[in-house]
């Protein structure tokens, strides 16, 4: 089964999950991802601090996670 993330999932657990999330982070505008203070922000909070949907968000990085699941 696919590892899921939720809104409330730290960025830091999420990029230790998987790396490759940092890259759907930055592409949709949070160019952050390194700054220490973004590990222990939720992906709700980096999301409102940066203006952008987390839902939109949060669809895609599980969508990625989903297909690199499939691949496997």
């Amino acid at each position: 089964m696919a590892a899921q993330i939720s809104k409330q999932t730290l960025i830091g657990e999420m990029l230790q999950m998987d790396i490759g999330i940092a890259s759907i982070l930055m592409a949709a505008g949070m160019h952050c991802v390194g700054c220490p203070s973004s590990a222990m922000e939720s992906l709700e909070e980096a999301c409102m601090v940066h203006g952008m949907d987390a839902d939109q968000v949060l669809t895609r990085v599980n969508a990625y996670l989903a297909n690199k699941e499939k691949a496997n």
